[in-house]
């Protein structure tokens, strides 16, 4: 037999349905998000089928940064990310828009960025939002954050910050890539890094 339900405890079921849903506590807070390994950065983490768990730098070293273009949007360079089928993924993603950065690798893992193995133990992949032959998309936003992004990098595992160890995933051995394509204006980029 189920117990009735008091008149005082109807009416205060009641009055708590009325509350508006924005005033009710939020169930995760002081829940703690995941931790970037770039402070400024927000974690949008891609599939664990996408990257390799490692320890870098203990197991390897990292001294590159391989800079791409996506040849998508933001959104869906995300969505592609999380998608286990895909196999691909980066450390960092850039938007175009206001630069904003997203984590989808922790730094010490390996992201399935350069399409060649060697090159994904020792480097860290950073995506940026756009298409190789619209360099609208390079805004002035982009190249900044991007810049002390890789600066933050190569400052952390003292990675020199020149073009032998900032390279464009053309530059990777055995890619069939073009990114970040020939609108990257590598001069500005570098300048930017090292004042960074």
């Amino acid at each position: 037999m189920r117990p009735r339900l008091s008149r005082r405890r109807l009416l205060q079921g009641a009055a708590l349905a009325a509350v508006p849903y924005a005033l009710l506590p939020d169930p995760l807070a002081g829940a703690q998000p995941e931790s970037v390994d770039y402070p400024p950065a927000e974690w949008q983490p891609a599939s664990t089928s996408n990257y390799t768990p490692s320890d870098r730098p203990v197991g390897y070293d990292i001294d590159r940064v391989i800079i791409h273009v996506t040849q998508e949007t933001y959104t869906k360079t995300l969505a592609i990310f999380v998608n286990p089928q895909k196999k691909v993924s980066a450390h960092y993603l850039v938007r175009s828009a206001d630069g904003h950065v997203a984590q989808c690798v922790h730094e010490a893992d390996i992201a399935w960025h350069a399409g060649n193995w060697d090159y994904n133990t020792r480097s860290i992949g950073i995506e940026h939002e756009g298409w190789v032959d619209q360099p609208s998309y390079f805004t002035n936003a982009l190249y900044e954050q991007s810049a002390r992004l890789t600066a933050a990098i190569c400052d952390k595992y003292g990675i020199p910050k020149d073009r032998e160890h900032i390279i464009g995933h053309y530059q990777v051995p055995g890619t069939d890539h073009t990114d970040p394509g020939p609108h990257w204006d590598w001069v500005r980029y570098l300048r930017l890094v090292n004042f960074a």
